[in-house]
């Protein structure tokens, strides 16, 4: 193959190679990091000793109370005095074990019903939205409490009801993206290793061809966190008015700490490659020991003879 077209091809794999990194990164995320119940549960842990979380646990769960009350609690004399008591109650309660044990079974029932139904092919069942039963979960904070000693525990009622956590017109749509996400997961880091490997052994020059894949990784993990952040505003502006947004933010950070994690990673992996290569490049004893001698100066060319003239 000549020469030229090598270097060609190779510019052009090794540049699919860095455009892939961080959609492979993003993929592989969303396939190994947020489809894994027990990483995703130990992902959103920490969340339930978060001041901004528990606070809006508290707004959301001391509303709901008072709505299943049918305002009566808030009426009378006592109009406008029992529902600061009642968010006071439960914002107490967001501090305690039972709280934190409550907020991973939670988790871990919802995460476990959506991924069910998106992993359902069948068409019934994309006509019926995701709900939940956190009877188990009540079941679980009632024997905390008890075991606790707290008074009335044992009178909790464990009612099974289901909450739906994923309408059913969103079920379809988000079922195609997560077969993509599986497969795009696998494929496409394999094949931005593949390309990178494929275009630096075609390259004339290889260890120019190491560098540019450094560098271009290192931008694809650069413009992985960029996306991270921009996605992070374009999210939290498009909540509804009635989400606290502090609460929201904490849970992207949370769910999103891999991905900074790894962009940060191919960052600074790209640029110590490309900082090694250079060095080795230029820091090699024969190109020191010409650099410091300085050009050579051009050998002065042979005297030439008179030319005689014969008479």
């Amino acid at each position: 193959m000549p020469p030229r077209l090598r270097s060609a091809l190779s510019a052009v794999l090794i540049t699919l190679s860095c455009l892939l990194v961080p959609f492979g990164a993003l993929a592989l995320w969303a396939t190994y990091g947020l489809t894994d119940t027990g990483r995703y549960v130990t992902t959103m842990a920490p969340l339930a000793t978060d001041p901004d979380v528990r606070e809006a646990v508290a707004d959301a769960v001391g509303d709901s109370l008072l709505r299943e009350a049918g305002g009566r609690l808030d009426t009378g004399p006592l109009r406008g005095s029992v529902r600061p008591f009642v968010h006071d109650a439960v914002r107490s309660f967001t501090q305690t074990q039972a709280f934190r044990l409550a907020w991973d079974a939670g988790n871990r029932v919802t995460h476990d019903a959506v991924l069910r139904a998106l992993r359902d092919d069948r068409d019934e069942a994309a006509a019926e939205p995701v709900t939940v039963d956190f009877a188990p979960v009540t079941a679980q904070v009632k024997q905390q409490l008890s075991d606790e000693h707290i008074p009335l525990a044992a009178r909790i009622p464990v009612q099974h009801t289901a909450v739906a956590v994923l309408p059913a017109d969103e079920l379809t749509s988000l079922r195609k993206g997560f077969h993509v996400l599986e497969v795009a997961g696998f494929w496409l880091p394999l094949a931005a290793v593949a390309f990178a490997a494929a275009g630096i052994a075609l390259a004339v020059r290889r260890r120019r061809a190491i560098a540019a894949t450094a560098l271009g990784t290192a931008l694809g993990g650069a413009l992985l966190g960029l996306a991270v952040a921009v996605g992070r505003a374009l999210t939290l502006a498009g909540l509804p008015g009635d989400v606290p947004r502090p609460a929201a933010g904490a849970v992207y950070d949370a769910l999103t700490g891999t991905l900074r994690t790894v962009s940060w990673l191919l960052l600074g992996l790209g640029l110590t490659v490309a900082l090694t290569t250079w060095l080795t490049r230029n820091l090699r004893p024969a190109r020191l020991v010409r650099r410091l001698r300085g050009p050579k100066e051009p050998a002065p060319a042979p005297a030439q003879e008179p030319t005689r003239v014969q008479a």
